[in-house]
């Protein structure tokens, strides 16, 4: 039970960010999308939704290394 929860909580933040590409794509291609006013905002959007992301999944792997000592010594505590 405990693997399916942390599997969900990682595809939430993986589907935000592959959200967050399609959005700058279609941008790049000027392509607007129905809830979005202007192609600038949904740009921006879109790059917050990938940092956020892939930020959140970068910091899950980086805690998980370090509870079992895999990083290098500048990223310890």
């Amino acid at each position: 039970m405990g693997r399916l929860v942390a599997f969900i909580i990682l595809l939430i933040p993986g589907i935000m960010a592959a959200y967050g590409i399609k959005l700058m794509r279609d941008t790049l291609f000027n392509k607007l999308l129905e809830p979005y006013p202007a192609l600038w905002l949904q740009f921006t959007l879109g790059t917050v939704f990938v940092v956020i992301g892939i930020g959140f999944f970068a910091g899950f792997l980086l805690n998980r290394d370090r509870k079992k000592g895999r990083v290098a010594k500048k990223f310890q505590k």
